[in-house]
């Protein structure tokens, strides 16, 4: 195996490890998570599914969604599925959660940061994209319509759902769809990435 292809497996596998990770501090923080985590939480509030497992079934279904799309499934696609569910469940049994604010603040803060630049690792490895940004990007190809209306539909289709089945929405859901396209797309630039998927480059 080159070397340069190594380095950038374990670019991706430490970019999807601390995004799981970073996911398990948003959750602890208890202030609300990101619109997939969301129903990852309801799904597993209604089934025998631990959280971080229910995350690795919406991954695949999602990737499955990618057949009558032609969409093109690279390593990074499969280890993406394969690794961030049960990241986020170890980190969900490392740590606490908490429920004062001036715990749950800083908490959250660090899980998003710690996304951002998890986002900037796995994306930067440019071995494949995740289950749900090839669904955005293949539906945009398809339908012909913006990246943003897409996007919407799509996390917002996940975060009704999710809420409906008792999800955890509240100010952090917001505040993770306002900062984590600025945020990650400082961390995309570091990898050399100019251009960062719009708004949403940690949609997984």
């Amino acid at each position: 195996m080159p070397s340069s292809l190594l380095m950038r497996l374990i670019q991706l596998v430490l970019g999807l490890f601390l995004y799981g990770i970073g996911i398990a501090l948003m959750v602890r923080a208890g202030i609300g998570v990101a619109p997939w985590d969301v129903l990852s939480q309801g799904i597993a509030a209604h089934s025998p599914l631990s959280f971080g497992l229910a995350t690795n079934v919406i991954g695949a279904v999602v990737l499955v969604l990618w057949w009558p799309l032609r969409q093109k499934a690279g390593v990074g696609t499969v280890l993406n599925v394969l690794l961030i569910g049960p990241s986020a469940q170890v980190g969900l049994w490392l740590l606490p959660p908490v429920d004062t604010l001036w715990l749950q603040l800083p908490l959250f803060l660090s899980g998003l940061l710690l996304v951002a630049i998890a986002t900037g690792f796995y994306i930067g490895a440019r071995l494949g994209p995740g289950p749900r940004d090839g669904l955005m990007t293949g539906l945009h190809t398809r339908t012909g319509w913006p990246i943003w209306q897409v996007r919407s539909l799509i996390e917002g289709s996940a975060l009704l759902l999710g809420w409906l089945l008792g999800g955890d929405v509240g100010v952090g859901t917001l505040a993770f769809a306002l900062l984590i396209g600025p945020l990650c797309g400082v961390t995309l630039r570091w990898f050399g990435i100019g251009r960062p998927l719009p708004a949403a480059a940690a949609s997984r």
